[in-house]
């Protein structure tokens, strides 16, 4: 069956795969999830440490989305060629060496260093997948690539107490030390598991296009991050919005020409796709914004009058249920997409969100409220992420999945970095003079404003593709058209869920749609 497969695919049968293969990889899906999940439970506790505001300690979770959202499609461009095995095991020592240069009690700017290494890992999941699917038969490839992408999950929802418990008794530096050193044991696993893949051809990598990409999403973090601070109307905000702009701007020139662009662009035109990426969009900073708030707001001291006083573990502990929820969500979603409208699962997902934050918003005086409001939001958002990929899948021509949801991928990855920021800042602006701590009027008003994001989610899944049917004349019952209701077979549907499928691979492997899906 691998011979056939190769064949397909134009290339030399590969090596029989490790026997290890798919345990070995899904331990390392695992450390990379756990070693992320080292971010949001510690801000306060950084703040503390190296004596800043805990919106600069934000920082320490935003550049970690930022920095995935320009190493995604790099990756996931080196990963589908005949590098796949060299990425794979480089990013494990920019997570292990990043991990220990955060470790370290150099000051905040070391551990920001340490901790933009580590967003590196999160481009690993979707590479983990492409070499099992390259590796295995597809009979064994499906399931191994569901169990990868749910992995994600999972050990996010146990790295966030696990962690939480190491920085409790050992401190912060301890805890990323604990990410050091399953990062290092991931990386040993992955340079005995994972097979080479020689046999690929090799794409030129658009260095250009991820330079300007980093530096549109830099001056826009930046300036949102440092607004308040700056001035909304100061010269220099202006200038750095400006210059953002300016990089976005030639980004898109430079994408719409290349011969070979880090992301394809083009591929906005297919109307499900563009639903997909602006409601992955607003999706991830609805869903940013309650983890943020809530692993601020569980450690704030009960003496500031309102804050639950809890631990860093508890911290943690308060976001297992939006990764619980969030894994029930998507297995029940897609057992139900063929049933349900694309647009409107989309919507339904983001009025679960609605509730998850409208009852932080009235809420949130006791635990219990803060895990109803997080387990809320990932049933949420675990009900959109399930839909978004085969949403992509259905709507393009196979040789264009990988570029398409790798695209989709990126602008998840800019809607959390987004989210975290943005809850820095209204909680900021809620900050008495010379007060290190927000009123509990800015919780309110930063769940509020998250609600506004969710209703406008909502809009988008329901009236963009109604309003881009019309736009091109389409007839009206083309807001059920294929890819509107079709999920991708169980397989493929779970490896988008955790990010970009190369689009080499994409093209040899033919994907089965549903009946509605055609």
């Amino acid at each position: 069956m691998n011979s056939a497969r190769a064949s397909e695919a134009g290339a030399p049968a590969a090596t029989p795969p490790h026997r290890l293969l798919v345990p070995g990889l899904i331990f390392v899906a695992m450390v990379v999830a756990v070693v992320g999940s080292l971010g949001a439970p510690l801000i306060p506790t950084i703040a503390a440490a190296d004596h800043i505001s805990v919106g600069d300690a934000q920082w320490a979770l935003t550049i970690v989305f930022l920095v995935a959202a320009v190493a995604t499609p790099l990756a996931g461009r080196l990963g589908d060629g005949p590098h796949r095995r060299r990425v794979i095991i480089g990013s494990l020592v920019a997570v292990t060496a990043g991990a220990v240069l955060a470790a370290l009690p150099l000051g905040f700017a070391f551990l920001l260093v340490g901790r933009a290494l580590q967003g590196i890992g999160l481009v690993l999941t979707p590479l983990c997948i492409a070499a099992v699917r390259d590796a295995l038969p597809p009979e064994r490839a499906r399931p191994a690539a569901a169990v990868l992408s749910v992995t994600t999950v999972v050990g996010i929802g146990l790295g966030y107490p696990i962690t939480g418990l190491i920085a409790k008794f050992g401190g912060l530096h301890v805890a990323f030390w604990f990410g050091a050193v399953v990062g290092a044991l991931g990386l040993t696993v992955a340079a005995l598991v994972v097979p080479p893949s020689a046999q690929r051809t090799r794409r030129p990598v658009d260095l250009s296009g991820a330079v300007l990409l980093g530096a549109a999403l830099v001056g826009f973090l930046l300036a949102l991050s440092e607004g308040d601070g700056w001035g909304w109307t100061s010269p220099l905000l202006a200038a750095v919005l400006a210059g953002s702009v300016l990089a976005l701007a030639a980004w898109v020139v430079r994408e719409l020409r290349a011969a070979h662009p880090l992301v394809d662009l083009r591929l906005l035109r297919h109307n499900a796709v563009l639903t997909a990426d602006a409601v992955g969009l607003l999706a991830g900073v609805g869903m940013y914004l309650p983890i943020s708030l809530v692993t601020r707001f569980v450690q704030t001291p009960a003496s500031s009058g309102y804050g639950l006083g809890g631990s860093v573990f508890i911290a943690g502990l308060a976001l297992t249920p939006f990764s619980a929820a969030s894994a029930v969500s998507t297995r029940l979603t897609r057992a139900a997409a063929t049933r349900v409208p694309a647009g409107t699962a989309l919507a339904l997902g983001s009025v679960v969100g609605l509730l998850g934050l409208g009852l932080f918003s009235l809420a949130h005086g006791s635990l219990w409220e803060v895990f109803a409001v997080m387990a809320l939001t990932g049933l949420g958002v675990g009900a959109i992420f399930a839909v978004m990929p085969g949403l992509i899948v259905g709507s393009v021509p196979i040789q264009e999945t990988g570029s398409a949801t790798s695209f989709n991928q990126v602008i998840r990855y800019v809607g959390y970095a987004s989210g975290s920021t943005l809850s820095a800042v209204v909680l900021e602006a809620h900050t008495p003079a010379g007060g290190a701590l927000p009123t509990d009027g800015g919780y309110t008003d930063a769940a509020l404003f998250g609600c506004a994001m969710w209703i406008v989610t909502a809009v988008v899944a329901l009236l963009l593709p109604r309003l881009r049917d019309r736009a091109q004349g389409a007839p009206a019952s083309a807001a059920a058209a294929p890819g509107d209701r079709v999920l991708a077979d169980e397989g493929l549907a779970d490896a988008e869920a955790a990010g970009p499928v190369p689009a080499a691979r994409a093209s040899a492997e033919p994907v089965r749609h549903d009946a509605t899906g055609g």
